[in-house]
């Protein structure tokens, strides 16, 4: 396509113009929408365990980089195929004239392909991830464009249209269903179930992470749904028309969703354990926005608080539901969240339209349920034969071994909290030899070994302390334990467990020429909060030392 240029003073066509500023728009909302990787992320991070942050954060990172190549090669010639289009190869054509359809399918796919990754945290091997999205990407996700966005045969067939504005289903439905397919098939974590069938609450690591990337979510959303209308259109007299009508009602049904969904969660997991569950209350805000972006266009602001409220309370019901009865370890709950919130949202459709919008109820709402059926047949058809293939040859799962070491380390070889991981050893230095007063050896000539057992926020303290006091070398080890401390109660999306194993610091100092009792003073000194679990401090006599590099045995080596 040649470049149109506008001279000055000369009166532009209207029909470039409008081109021009919607095709700038697209590819805002494009880096809008990619921006919301970053919000998967940090959700997905904050959900799972210490022990698999970076393996989480490696399948975001791999979601975009293989599925965006594969949809480039494959996946939008694909989706053009299966919509009647015949097979376009974005390679094979002038990138001027379709680039930016290409690009925003691109980012509407890695959306559905990342939401997988949440729901199959902890136990998936990478290369299996990584062999599913680039199926998803290539073939999976097109199918579903192509039968419904493309025109296919939803619109033949059923006669009406199947009313999908931004996604709710061809994207986040798709998305949680395919989802809870795999983890299905690959079942849960160890120590996910008890032998009895009970369950067993693993919480995720980090709440802030979880409410940050429920926030850059949000934010990136506004792309997902406003930016899927076209600011500027041309009418019949030629004349350049700015969409607003849409475009305002996209915005303030998007934003009134997204506030009812974390109203109506938090209102039921309050219900439900008499207290308002965070990581519900951020779950169930982009529950309400999955219900809406379906429908964001069409729906009147009553509807959009209906679809949000509904969208949120359904959430903490489905996930208790998938968790107990169905026995599905969704980690990150992507199908109460993405599924079957798309799944109400888009079904609600004829029944909170706004006036005008809909011909016949009973019409619509045969499009919708057959749009929606039609997705999860061929979503967990496909979704269960990839992972199941990838399971009878022994590459779905990692081992019992892996698994229990923590996929940051035996997937990658990383440590992503390397201070609170394998135990580390730190030193502070020696200390010069005292001579005491009175003629004496410290200790009575023995060696000691000083061991506390400390709060880990009051390890700098410590150390100062130590410091000041002329301490010997010291060991620093992460532990857990509990003591006169009592054991807490703890609840994650709602449901309780016991703490009765708290995050500890030990601190071993072998001592010689300095007396045991100011190691112990100092210690306690920078340990003390006067509050239970403060610690305990415990002095016992060393046989004997051997220094490695000197061969020095005894008082000499320490």
């Amino acid at each position: 396509m040649e470049p149109t240029l506008l001279q000055s003073g000369e009166v532009a066509d209207v029909g470039v113009l409008v081109d021009a500023l919607n095709y700038t728009w697209i590819l805002v909302v494009c880096f809008l929408i990619f921006f919301m990787h970053a919000g998967f992320a940090m959700l997905e991070a904050g959900q799972v365990r210490s022990k698999n942050v970076a393996n989480q954060l490696t399948k975001n990172l791999l979601t975009w980089s293989v599925g965006v190549v594969a949809f480039f090669l494959v996946g939008a010639g694909v989706s053009s195929f299966v919509g009647g289009g015949g097979f376009t190869w974005i390679a094979g054509n002038d990138p001027g004239s379709w680039a930016s359809g290409w690009f925003y399918g691109a980012v509407f796919a890695m959306t559905a392909a990342t939401i997988v990754s949440g729901a199959v945290a902890g136990r998936a091997k990478l290369r299996a991830y990584v062999a599913y999205t680039v199926l998803l990407a290539a073939v999976i996700y097109p199918v579903v464009t192509g039968i419904t966005w493309s025109g296919g045969y939803i619109l033949e067939y059923v006669g009406t249209g199947f009313q999908d504005f931004a996604g709710g289903m061809i994207v986040h439905g798709m998305g949680g269903i395919a989802g809870l397919t795999a983890a299905w098939v690959l079942g849960p974590r160890m120590d996910r179930y008890n032998s009895d069938g009970s369950v067993n609450v693993i919480p995720g690591h980090s709440m802030t992470f979880a409410v940050l990337g429920t926030l850059l979510l949000a934010f990136g959303w506004y792309g997902f749904n406003v930016g899927t209308a076209s600011i500027f259109v041309e009418n019949a007299d030629g004349e350049m028309v700015f969409n607003a009508a849409v475009l305002g009602r996209v915005v303030l049904t998007t934003t009134l969703a997204m506030a009812m969904g974390a109203i109506g969660s938090g209102a039921v997991a309050l219900l439900k354990t008499g207290k308002v569950d965070t990581l519900y209350v951020a779950n169930g805000l982009l529950a309400g926005l999955v219900g809406i972006t379906a429908i964001p266009d069409v729906t009147a602001w009553w509807g959009a608080l209906v679809v949000g409220l509904l969208a949120g309370a359904q959430l903490p019901i489905v996930f208790s539901f998938v968790e107990q009865r169905l026995k599905i370890d969704d980690v990150c709950a992507v199908f109460p969240v993405h599924g079957s919130a798309g799944v109400l949202g888009t079904l609600l459709f004829p029944f909170v339209a706004a006036p005008g919008m809909v011909d016949s109820v009973a019409n619509a709402f045969i499009a919708q349920l057959a749009g929606v059926v039609a997705i999860t047949v061929w979503t967990v058809v496909m979704t269960a034969l990839v992972f199941g293939a990838l399971k009878a040859v022994g590459q779905a799962r990692v081992s019992p071994e892996h698994e229990r070491d923590g996929l940051d380390v035996s997937e990658h070889g990383v440590d992503t909290y390397p201070e609170f991981g394998q135990p580390d050893v730190a030193t502070d230095g020696g200390s010069d030899e005292i001579i005491r007063a009175d003629g004496g050896e410290p200790n009575d000539g023995e060696i000691k070994m000083v061991t506390a057992i400390v709060r880990p926020d009051r390890l700098g303290a410590i150390k100062k302390s130590l410091a000041e006091a002329g301490a010997p070398s010291l060991t620093v080890t992460n532990v857990s334990g509990r003591g006169s401390q009592p054991a807490k109660k703890g609840q994650w999306r709602g449901e309780e467990y016991t703490v009765d194993l708290h995050q500890k610091v030990k601190i071993e100092c072998v001592v010689a020429d300095i007396p045991a009792q100011e190691v112990v003073d100092a210690i306690r000194d920078g340990a003390e909060t006067g509050e239970p679990g403060d610690g305990k401090i415990f002095v016992m006599p060393v046989e004997g030392a051997t220094q490695i590099r000197t061969g020095k045995t005894g008082r000499d080596a320490v």
